[in-house]
């Protein structure tokens, strides 16, 4: 059979998907996730389809002016040019009125040639009210009933248009966050009735559990999405919100969505080892396994490396696993394609933003959500102890980037703090941080910088993907021991770690650990013992390139959650065999 007809047998539900680095439908790490996630299911062969909104408007451009105050504008983009129109529009009843909703097709080929279709769901339809058809265009936008209506939609409306599209035999719906967990509704009622949900019972429960799979990626339980029980009512009617009710899903009569996907789940994973252990204790009464995030390698990787890989372990792209043979690649190969990676990296932020980087400079790169957990001024903790580093040491330069939510104040703040220790640090050390990070910046931040840093607050990293990026392309990782670094770390292998173990709170040894391993250990490495250096960055490649990947992960998937007890439908990726690998 034709890997590219295979019917889809696993439906994926994401509030965001990263599909295009032109296409604002993402945020941030989640969607990247996504996209990374469907990339690697389309090269293995996954019969899998997508659900996700349109976004027109994107999650919003960031801009900053010289004191680092953040405004927000709407991305404005043509779904039009760069998707596929579908002819199916379903209805949804909300708020005791109809809205219609339709899709457009995205497709992903893979290198075996298999494609999955992702749809993007819309209510820009003349039939709608004019606030209905809002409710797809903006990402984590608007108040609480917004929201709301947007998770019907993609919950059960998503449910709607796969049945629309066609495909009727899907077995797994994996709920990827809770965004999507409106869809059980939608399962309970083609096995019972629209009028019998009155009836459900821990029979009906346990059987939409086998068709279920959740994976949560927050670790605070105020991250997790809840709504009153009389917004619930109001947007989903009362007998919806009843059976909610009574299957146990709004603890404080409140409609918790992680609770409705883990109560109606039969597999449920955190995102990493240690995230899993937290998910645990945050949630008892639910077993929680945990597979460890990836990114999609060949998307990640800069030119330089790609070309690197495809010399001396030609089936790297087909199997990850073979990154593990980097160890035998010259390093003199390694640093030639790492100041590549490096240079287009310094061209691309002076073209940006007017800043002149030094090639020869220690470049260390921060980018990601301005959160206020991930406390991004950690390094600026000690301005004197810096400017000692410098000059005692070598030069340094900073790279930032990353947006704060448009209602995180605290995070809006945070990116102030960088821009203000910038000011004050300008004699010494040169830091710039980029307006509206995104997907392209993060493909050309993550390869060209020398270092990683990640200085995030324990335990409140799920995972982290922006160091596994890094790595892929030789840049070890400086970071706290939390998410995927407790287990890719390897002192002095593949980068280094802030702080003594990886248990849960904020230490005060953190900050004078992070100056003392760049004093004592990286910065002396990297301007006395380049070739010590490049064998980091060549361990990064081989010991988190090889298993720090969507490809493993999606593989994961298939064996633990969607067909745990029989032999998977993934189709054999064809692949150059690495005869000769380096050595």
């Amino acid at each position: 059979m034709n890997s590219d007809s295979r019917p889809p047998k696993v439906a994926y539900f994401s509030m965001e998907i990263a599909l295009e680095p032109s296409m604002p439908t993402y945020a941030g790490g989640l969607g990247v996730l996504a996209g990374d996630t469907l990339r690697s299911a389309a090269d293995l062969g996954v019969p899998i389809a997508a659900v996700t909104l349109l976004h027109r408007k994107g999650y919003f451009r960031q801009r900053l002016d010289e004191d680092g105050n953040q405004r927000e504008e709407p991305v404005l983009w043509e779904p039009e040019k760069v998707l596929e129109p579908t002819k199916s529009v379903v209805s949804l009843s909300m708020e005791r009125r109809t809205v219609k909703v339709r899709a457009w097709r995205y497709l992903i080929r893979g290198i075996s040639g298999h494609v999955i279709p992702v749809y993007l769901l819309d209510t820009r339809l003349p039939e709608n009210s004019a606030w209905d058809q809002t409710l797809t265009d903006s990402l984590y936008g608007g108040d609480q009933r917004y929201r709301l209506c947007q998770e019907v939609i993609l919950g059960m409306g998503g449910m709607d248009i796969l049945r629309a599209m066609g495909h009727s035999d899907i077995e797994k719906y994996h709920m990827n966050e809770g965004h999507s967990a409106l869809m059980i509704l939608s399962l309970l009622e083609r096995r019972l009735g629209k009028s019998d949900l009155h009836g459900v019972t821990e029979q009906d429960v346990d059987e939409v559990k086998r068709h279920c799979v959740f994976t949560t990626h927050t670790p605070v339980p105020a991250g997790h999405d809840q709504f009153s029980r009389e917004l619930t009512s109001k947007v989903l009617g009362e007998e919806r919100a009843a059976v909610l009710e009574a299957t146990k899903c709004c603890p404080d009569n409140t409609l918790n969505m992680t609770y409705l996907a883990l109560r109606f789940s039969g597999y449920t994973n955190g995102v990493a080892m240690q995230h899993g252990f937290v998910s645990q204790g945050l949630f008892p009464r639910f077993p929680i396994h945990a597979i460890t995030n990836g990114v999609h390698a060949v998307t990640w990787t800069s030119p330089p490396f790609r070309e690197l890989y495809d010399h001396y372990i030609p089936a790297w792209r087909s199997d990850n696993l073979y990154l593990r043979y980097a160890v035998g690649i010259p390093l003199a190969e390694i640093q030639k394609a790492h100041t590549q990676a490096k240079r287009t990296l310094l061209e691309e932020v002076k073209k940006s933003t007017g800043v002149k980087l030094e090639e020869t400079v220690m470049t260390i790169g921060f980018a990601r959500r301005a959160a206020t957990y991930k406390r991004a001024d950690l390094l600026f903790s000690n301005p004197e102890r810096l400017r000692l580093l410098t000059r005692q040491i070598g030069p340094l330069q900073v790279i930032y980037g990353g947006k704060a939510h448009p209602q995180d104040e605290p995070g809006k703040e945070l990116i102030q703090r960088v821009y203000h220790a910038a000011k004050s640090l300008k004699d010494s050390i040169k830091v710039v941080y980029l307006e509206d990070y995104d997907m392209r910046w993060g493909q050309i931040v993550t390869s060209g910088v020398d270092l990683w840093l990640n200085t995030p607050k324990k335990p409140y990293e799920a995972s982290g993907t922006s160091g596994m990026k890094a790595a892929l392309n030789g840049v070890p990782s400086l970071s706290v021991l939390d998410g995927w670094w407790v287990e890719g770390h390897v002192e002095g292998a593949t980068g280094w770690s802030i702080g003594l173990d990886a248990g849960g709170g904020e230490s005060p040894l953190e900050t004078p650990s992070m100056y003392d391993k760049l004093e004592l250990v990286v910065m002396p490495m990297f301007y006395g013992k380049p070739n010590a250096y490049a064998e980091v960055m060549r361990s990064a490649v081989a010991l988190n390139g090889s298993f720090f990947n969507t490809q493993r992960m999606v593989s994961q998937y298939v064996s633990n959650a969607y067909y745990p007890e029989e032999t998977s439908p993934v189709s054999q990726v064809p692949g150059e065999p690495a005869t000769q690998p380096a050595r």
